[in-house]
C-alpha cells in the first residue's frame, strides 16, 4: 500500500525582533594611506622576503670574492707601466654581481603578479603611481647601499695593493664607489620597470640579461668591413663598457666617459618606468 505523497512546508524563520541591525564603528581612526605608508609596505615585504637576503648576500660574495680574486692575481705580477687604474679590475666583480641586481629589480613586482600579491597591494593602495614610486625608491636606496658598500671595501683593497701608477684622484674614487653603485642601482630599477611591463619573472630576467650581455658578445663577432661601424658603437655603448667606463678606461676605441654612463642609462631608466606607470595603469591587475 503505497503512502500518499504529502507536501510539507517548512515553517517560516522567524523575524528577528527589535529593530534593524546597528553600524559598527572600528575604534581605530581611518585615514586616507600615504607615501610614507607605501614606503613602509614595500620595506616590510621586501626585507620579509628570503630571495632578497639571498640575492644580496650572492651579490657581495661576488664583489668582494672577484675583487679580492684581482687584487691578489694582479698584485702577484708585475704590473708596472701597464696604464691600467688601480680601481679598474673592480669593474670585473661589479659586472658579475649587477646580475643579482637585476634579477632582485625584476622580483620585487614581478613576483607579485605571479603570487596574486598585486590585488591586495593595489587594494590597499588604489594609486598604482604611488605603488611604482614606493617599490622603485626602497629597492633604489637598498641596492645602491649595498653596491656602494662592496665597490668601496673593493677599491681600498685595490689601492692597498695595486701600488703602480699614480694614487688615484678623488673624482676617480667618487666614480668607483658612489658612481658605480648609482650606475647599478639605476640599472636593477630599469629591471623593475621590464618586471612591470612583462609582469613574469622568467621572461624580465631573460630580457636584461640578454640586454646586458648580448650587445657585448654581437660585438666581438661583428669582423665584417661594413659591420663596422655597428660593432664601434656595440662596443662602446654596451652596457659592461659603460660600467668599465666609470672606471677611467674602456673597451672600444671611443665613448662614454666619466659620469657620461650614469646619464645615459638614467634616461633610459626613465623612459621605461614612464612606460612600466601607463601599463600599470592601462591594465588590470
Amino acid at each position: 500500500m503505497s503512502i500518499p505523497y504529502q507536501q510539507h512546508q517548512q515553517p517560516p524563520f522567524p523575524q528577528a525582533q527589535g529593530g534593524q541591525l546597528g553600524t559598527y564603528t572600528s575604534p581605530i581612526a581611518v585615514r586616507q594611506a600615504t607615501f610614507k605608508d607605501a614606503l613602509a609596505s614595500e620595506w616590510t615585504k621586501i626585507r620579509s622576503v628570503r630571495s632578497t637576503v639571498w640575492t644580496l648576500g650572492v651579490l657581495l660574495v661576488v664583489l668582494l670574492g672577484v675583487g679580492l680574486l684581482f687584487a691578489f692575481l694582479v698584485g702577484s705580477g708585475d704590473q708596472m707601466g701597464t696604464g691600467v687604474p688601480a680601481l679598474a679590475y673592480g669593474a670585473f666583480g661589479v659586472i658579475v654581481g649587477s646580475l643579482c641586481v637585476i634579477t632582485l629589480g625584476v622580483l620585487t613586482i614581478s613576483s607579485e603578479y605571479g603570487t596574486g600579491m598585486i590585488r591586495p597591494t593595489l587594494t590597499a593602495c588604489p594609486s598604482r603611481g604611488r605603488i611604482l614610486a614606493a617599490k622603485s625608491v626602497v629597492f633604489f636606496l637598498l641596492s645602491f647601499a649595498i653596491v656602494t658598500i662592496g665597490a668601496t671595501v673593493v677599491a681600498v683593497i685595490h689601492n692597498a695593493k695595486l701600488t703602480y701608477g699614480p694614487p688615484p684622484t678623488g673624482e676617480e674614487w667618487l666614480l668607483a664607489t658612489v658612481g658605480i653603485g648609482l650606475y647599478v642601482a639605476m640599472l636593477g630599477l630599469l629591471s623593475l620597470a621590464v618586471g612591470a611591463l612583462i609582469r613574469h619573472s622568467a621572461g624580465a630576467i631573460a630580457i636584461m640579461i640578454g640586454v646586458v650581455l648580448l650587445p657585448l658578445v654581437f660585438a666581438m663577432f661583428m669582423y665584417a668591413e661594413p659591420l663596422t661601424g655597428v660593432r664601434n658603437f656595440l662596443m662602446n655603448y654596451s652596457i659592461p663598457s659603460q660600467m668599465i667606463a666609470m672606471y677611467g678606461t674602456s673597451p672600444g676605441s671611443a665613448g662614454p666617459s666619466g659620469w657620461d654612463s650614469l646619464w645615459i642609462i638614467t634616461g633610459i631608466t626613465a623612459a621605461a618606468l614612464g612606460g612600466a606607470y601607463f601599463a600599470l595603469k592601462s591594465r588590470d591587475a
